[in-house]
């Protein structure tokens, strides 16, 4: 079944492996005889006879993969060894639609090869496989090899162990340990025939046909069904990747919490885009959980209600405008200030040097009207053409909607996209020098990244300080499945100077106006435990307010299995302390297959 994973994998080399493979010095081919799946595989990540050819290595077909670039068929001895490192099962690339069929008992001569998807530099561990094969029938019809259950029992809780550190931290070189470590426990499994049954939905069916589930019902559950990452020392070691070999139109549309019932069968995959994938040759029947969009409260007379929404790349050509508003006025209850992330201008991401959204927010706010909502007014900054970030030629901004009938914005001219804006002190409160405007823009932490925007509101005679964040994405991590253990969080450098700029602005606030109201929200792209969190509260002049929350409901967005915090709403003391707010994160989007944004919206009730 074609899917981002496979059908990527044609712009994807064999990438060179370690220099612990390329060590290994054959003189001549390896027989029948001597060799069969699992010494190709070995004990650890990286075969021993990795560059080398082999020669008739036997073994049932268990599944063929006859769609996209990477086609080929997975190949699995039926006579086991009794060492619990060693996978059973390889892949066999062909290149072209295989020939043989599931049942074939084959022989299978060629160059042993470990294939890095994403290339060498994503870190991603390495796939074994047996390329340029020249192939055999031996028999036809022959029983598949029975699957091995992977289930809570059979999967360990500790993730990952620790790489080796005259190896750069890789773990390629370690010798598996699959009764300890959850990635040893999947590796020892890479190319077999493996089955779960009954597997709850921990991520909802995405576009290319992917879903996942949790094969550790009780694991770190969510209130409604999910997985929720909450530490980075205490991963989910029970998710799973699950793709099909089958048609995409049979493919389930799956939410969280949902369940694929019965077994789910098929042979163990590794891809750039998640890690360890069941391609299923069976899948499970869909019985839906009957997971409901969430609506929060609506806000008193005296309370005000703040929220953050990513509406992921809005532009005037997308078709999501009406659910967008229906999102805003009954979801979310017409919140009194709304922080957009990701608007873009006015023709998307036609890259003609147009900066101006105007289009883009009015056609949103027509449809909140047109939903029963308020005629919300705007502010926004337009960003220099191309220097923030985004989809090429999108333009994508930060913009506060607010409700004129219950808030009113300062509007304090000079604010710009390369005048930064600053805190004066007048009549012994705090003021911002421009109004929109925004943070520190020549700061090189915001290089090809959204600048923070900060206004200046009034509800009920008192000011809120607002600014709106859409931080430094995670984008060029190294992923949870890496070889490199634990992985390497590249974007976090650029993340933290960001982190760092707000919280000063912030400080500065404060510094001026011990109890003024502040607000730091939007799109931090990171977790309310992670290293930027702790900057930006700092010593205290914010704190992350999902942290109100229980655990089991600290999510916003929901990626490879695990729910998580990416959206935040930070408050300063003087709303903090009197303990007299509220916040909701409102699952209206990541848990569902028919998203309309990746990112849930948050919401903060106060009264100032």
């Amino acid at each position: 079944m074609p899917s981002r994973s496979s059908a990527r994998l044609a712009a994807l080399t064999v990438a060179a492996v370690c220099s612990a493979a390329s060590a290994v010095v054959l003189t001549s081919p390896a027989h029948a005889d001597s060799v069969r799946v699992h010494d190709v595989q070995g004990t650890t990540r990286i075969s021993p006879f990795a560059g080398q050819k082999v020669t008739d290595v036997p073994g049932v077909v268990t599944a063929t993969r006859t769609y996209g670039s990477s086609r080929g068929f997975w190949l699995q001895d039926p006579a086991p060894d009794d060492n619990p490192a060693t996978s059973e099962g390889v892949f066999v690339f062909t290149s072209s639609t295989p020939k043989v069929a599931v049942g074939d008992s084959v022989t299978v001569t060629g160059t042993v090869s470990e294939y890095v998807p994403g290339g060498a530099s994503s870190g991603n561990q390495s796939l074994t496989e047996i390329t340029k094969p020249v192939i055999t029938t031996v028999s036809t019809g022959n029983a598949v090899p029975a699957p091995v259950a992977v289930g809570e029992d059979s999967v360990p809780d500790a993730y990952a162990p620790t790489g080796d550190p005259a190896a750069s931290g890789s773990v390629n070189g370690l010798t598996l340990d699959p009764s300890t470590y959850a990635l040893d426990y999947y590796e020892s499994l890479e190319g077999m025939n493996v089955q779960v049954a009954d597997a709850r939905v921990v991520t909802a069916t995405d576009p290319y046909s992917e879903l996942w589930v949790t094969v550790k019902p009780h694991e770190h559950q969510s209130r409604r069904g999910g997985t929720v990452y909450g530490s980075y020392d205490s991963q989910n070691t029970g998710r799973l990747q699950i793709q099909s070999l089958g048609s995409t139109a049979d493919f389930p549309k799956a939410n969280v919490g949902d369940t694929l019932t019965g077994p789910t069968t098929g042979p163990l995959d590794f891809n750039q885009y998640g890690g360890y994938t069941l391609v299923a040759r069976e899948l499970g029947a869909l019985d839906s959980g009957g997971l409901e969009r969430e609506t929060t409260r609506k806000q008193s007379d005296r309370e005000l209600a703040v929220a953050t929404y990513n509406v992921e790349n809005l532009d005037p050509s997308d078709t999501t405008f009406g659910r967008h508003a229906a999102a805003i006025v009954n979801n979310l209850q017409s919140p009194d200030i709304v922080s957009l992330e990701e608007i873009q201008d006015n023709n998307g991401a036609k890259d003609d040097g147009t900066v101006d959204a105007s289009e883009t927010v009015s056609k949103l706010i027509d449809a909140i009207v047109a939903a029963g909502g308020p005629a919300y007014d705007w502010r926004a900054i337009d960003p220099v053409d191309d220097q923030d970030g985004g989809e090429p030629g999108g333009n994508i901004r930060q913009v506060f909607l607010f409700n004129p009938e219950r808030v009113s914005f300062v509007d304090r001219a000079g604010g710009d996209s390369t005048t930064a804006v600053g805190v004066t002190k007048v009549h012994g409160k705090a003021q911002l020098t421009v109004s929109p405007g925004r943070i520190d823009p020549a700061n090189a932490a915001w290089s090809n990244s959204r600048k923070p925007l900060a206004g200046e509101f009034v509800f009920g005679g008192r000011t809120v300080f607002v600014i709106a964040n859409h931080l430094n994405s995670k984008g060029g991590d190294q992923g949870l499945t890496a070889q490199y253990q634990p992985p390497v969080r590249s974007s976090e450098i650029q993340r933290h100077a960001q982190a760092t700029a707000v919280h000063a602005f912030v400080k500065d606030l404060l510094d001026v106006q011990k109890n003024a109201d502040v607000i730091a929200l939007g799109d931090i792209n990171d977790f309310e435990f992670s290293g930027t969190a702790k900057i930006l509260e700092g010593d205290g002049e914010l704190w992350s307010a999902i942290k109100s929350l229980p655990g089991s409901e600290r999510y916003t967005y929901d990626y490879q299995g695990n729910q998580q915090v990416l959206d935040q709403i930070l408050i300063s003391p003087a709303i903090r302390r009197g303990c007299d707010f509220e916040y909701d994160s409102v699952h209206i989007n990541s848990e569902f297959h028919d998203q309309i944004s990746d990112h849930d919206p948050q919401v903060l009730r106060f009264r100032p």
